[in-house]
């Protein structure tokens, strides 16, 4: 009887960890979307300013006529290739995303053998950094050996669900050639998973196993796409957050017509 009972309380101990674990990979997607919502929202302020700006100082022509911006494809230089990779892997979008993610994860304990306190939450904001980081650098090196242009370029269509196509679309293909014609990327579909690998191989706990990788990565992948129609949807006009950050031109390749 004894014997029974410390088997059921041990089984109940295995279950319990294991929920805790399981609960914290399927947090994932919760995470992302609202990581996702917030940093799309930054834009709603900076957009209304400017659209009031725009109709105070050019009267009512101006104000019913946005700018389109010159999507004409031109191939990024090294130069403008890096200053984008440091903006997607260590910029403010993916810092700002780990911490938020990290607090979630948190209240929520998951991983729990990283605790709670000020310890526990530097290790997953870490972590979710890492990820991140990891699988930013992983799709630009690939893309640079597949000769593939990495950068996120907004879609020169109109209405909201032909641009979350190809947001979406955007998140399994790349640029080629001096046409910039589009291509599918080995490179945006393996980096995410190996962010993830690395992540259960490096620092996760020493349960975490190749499954869950691939678990995590899935995730990995939908907030890679999530970033696509956050950048999708950003208003980049001259009051934009990432106008004010002075980083408006660091997020996708000149066109003829600009500077870079």
């Amino acid at each position: 009887m004894h014997y029974t009972r410390r088997k059921a309380a041990e089984q109940r101990e295995i279950d319990k960890v294991a929920g805790s674990r399981h609960r914290g990979l399927e947090q994932q997607p919760m995470l992302l979307l609202l990581v996702i919502a917030i940093l799309a929202a930054l834009a709603v302020p900076a957009r209304a300013q400017s659209t009031a700006d725009s109709g105070d100082s050019s009267g009512p022509v101006a104000g019913t006529t946005p700018v389109q911006p010159d999507l004409a494809y031109t191939r990024p230089t090294q130069a403008i290739k890096l200053r984008n990779f440091l903006f997607d892997g260590f910029g403010p979008y993916p810092i700002v995303g780990a911490a938020l993610a990290a607090g979630i994860s948190q209240s929520s304990n998951g991983i729990p053998e990283w605790k709670q306190g000020g310890e526990g939450y530097g290790k997953r904001i870490g972590s979710f950094f890492g990820i991140a980081a990891v699988s930013t650098t992983t799709r630009y090196a690939l893309s640079e050996a597949f000769k593939q242009d990495a950068l996120y370029y907004r879609c020169e269509c109109t209405g909201v669900f032909p641009r979350l196509r190809h947001a979406a679309i955007s998140a399994f293909t790349a640029r080629r050639g001096s046409d910039g014609h589009r291509v599918f990327s080995v490179p945006a579909l393996v980096a995410p998973y190996v962010g993830t690998m690395t992540a259960v191989y490096a620092w996760y706990p020493d349960r975490y196993n190749a499954k869950d990788a691939f678990r995590m990565g899935n995730y990995n992948l939908l907030a890679y796409v999530g970033a696509n129609i956050t950048l999708e949807f950003l208003y980049g006009g001259p009051h934009s957050l990432l106008s004010r950050l002075h980083l408006n031109s660091r997020h996708g390749a000149p066109t003829s017509g600009s500077n870079p």
